[in-house]
């Protein structure tokens, strides 16, 4: 039964979907990486990212026997998390990053609803309740700025009052544009609500002379919690650094939330400037091997008061090769960017993929994690000796973060190669 319900599952998905079977670094990862970031794994953006690249592979490749596989770890992901009604066996509030694993209940609901037309019964509203949650969750009682330009943003976390981080778009517009593109695409105040989230953490953290956005920004940068703000001057509430997977947060974001935003509403076009801006900075700092370095604004000979040195890093350059590709495809970036695209994902290979004794591959040199604040921990500092040295802060392979978008840029290049 359940090889009959495959097969016709993947033939009703072949009508939009062409399937590829050849070896692929999609492939290579996924069958490497894919379950020890997603088999019984907990509620967590990091696995969500995961799981959510093993369903575009699925997406792509419907009917080869690797994608299956991908679409179980998946499905045995939410399932982990999610109580037969849809509702979350351990959901923590108060943090955006939880926001961003709903991505994968989508296409989970798609499929089952389409198991439901064939067979009559289905896990579809399971995923449905699920979705529904979050974003109610999101809209109507998550924390956000109350004064000013910012009103109505929301903060990264409740711990962090006031903050906007750029890795927070990704986290919570991308959910909240691919919720309503899949339950309620006419409703112009939400999709207002998301562009207000970009257009305000854009103004408030670009720079043109850089051509970069800074990592975060707070409305409130006498508060205790932004000890790392700036007090004053053009950039006054900004951090100090270009840190790479910020902007690669915020520029996926991007094409994510486009890819499914009207073109008639009024933000679409700002939306794409932005766009537009962000692909135009990176290009400007991107190395002569087609990636991108940890700490954006300096090569390998910036060294820090601990004595590393700033690094090429395979999540950033993941995160803008998947956006370029991407953006391209979907119309908001020119065909200019396909060049950089691709110069970008032959380095990605080049400068990050290596292979071990049974075949199975590594994704190296990952930032594991970075922050800032809060007040309690002064070395989140944001400076750049923090971004290299600090104690969060380590250089590791085969990290959920770069993994997710690896596979993600693996497979827009499948498109387009």
């Amino acid at each position: 039964m359940k090889k009959i319900l495959t097969t016709l599952l993947a033939s009703a998905f072949l009508f939009t979907h062409t399937a590829t079977a050849q070896e692929t670094y999609a492939k290579a990862m996924i069958e490497s990486q894919g379950a020890n970031w997603t088999k019984g794994k907990n509620w967590d953006y990091v696995n969500g990212l995961v799981a959510f690249s093993l369903l575009k592979a699925y997406e792509q490749n419907p009917t080869a026997e690797w994608t299956n596989k991908s679409y179980e770890f998946a499905e045995n992901y939410a399932n982990t998390a999610l109580n037969e009604d849809g509702s979350f066996k351990n959901f923590k509030k108060g943090n955006i990053d939880n926001i961003a694993s709903g991505k994968v209940l989508f296409y989970l609901y798609r499929r089952e609803k389409l198991r439901e037309e064939i067979f009559g019964s289905s896990s579809a509203q399971k995923y449905k309740n699920a979705a529904d949650f979050l974003h109610n969750y999101l809209k109507n009682e998550y924390p956000r700025i109350q004064d000013g330009d910012a009103k109505g943003c929301f903060f990264h976390k409740a711990i962090y009052p006031n903050q906007m981080w750029l890795d927070g778009l990704y986290m919570g517009a991308a959910f909240y544009a691919e919720y309503l593109h899949n339950f309620d695409p006419q409703n112009t105040d939400s999709w207002s609500d998301i562009a207000h989230q970009f257009i305000t953490v854009n103004k408030h953290t670009y720079d043109k002379h850089k051509g970069l956005n800074y990592h975060a920004w707070s409305y409130t940068p006498e508060d205790a919690n932004s000890f790392w703000a700036r007090k004053d001057g053009e950039f006054k509430g900004c951090s100090q650094e270009f840190w790479g997977r910020g902007m690669g947060w915020f520029f996926a974001a991007l094409v994510d939330v486009l890819e499914y935003m009207p073109k008639n509403h009024k933000d679409y076009k700002t939306l794409v400037k932005i766009t537009k801006q962000v692909a135009s900075g990176l290009e400007k700092w991107q190395d002569k091997s087609g990636v991108w370095y940890q700490l954006l604004q300096y090569d390998s000979t910036f060294k820090s008061k601990c004595g590393e040195h700033n690094y090429l890093e395979a999540s950033a350059s993941s995160m803008f090769t998947y956006a370029y590709l991407k953006g391209v495809r979907i119309g908001v970036l020119p065909n200019k960017y396909l060049s950089v695209g691709k110069k970008a994902y032959n380095g990605l290979i080049e400068q990050f993929i290596t292979k071990n004794n049974d075949g199975t591959i590594n994704l190296t040199s990952t930032c594991r994690s970075a922050g800032l604040g809060p007040a309690k921990d002064p070395s989140r500092d944001g400076t750049a000796d923090y971004y290299l040295c600090g104690s969060d802060i380590k250089k590791v392979s085969n990290e959920g973060k770069a993994i997710g978008p690896f596979i993600m840029a693996s497979l827009e290049y499948e498109k387009v190669k």
